[in-house]
């Protein structure tokens, strides 16, 4: 299968609302956050699903030691 590809507009549809799936692009990856607790309903901390969240992470207490547990389902192109 070949790697999907996002755009800003295809990535903002995987917002986490309403049943749909919950992705964030950090560094030019998209990870599936779905079925992760704190992100339950797209949300996590002020932050939405659906977004671009590369700068966001590095305030984080975690900052990206917590990306090796999740899935890259694509690339992000913006």
């Amino acid at each position: 299968m070949a790697e999907k590809t996002f755009s800003k507009e295809e990535l903002a549809q995987y917002d986490g609302s309403d049943g749909k799936k919950a992705y964030v692009a950090i560094d030019g990856l998209v990870y599936d956050v779905t079925d992760v607790k704190p992100w339950a309903g797209g949300k996590h901390h002020g932050q939405t699903a659906g977004q671009d969240l590369s700068t966001v992470i590095t305030k984080a207490p975690h900052k990206k030691s917590v990306l090796a547990k999740l899935t890259v389902v694509g690339k992000y192109t913006g």
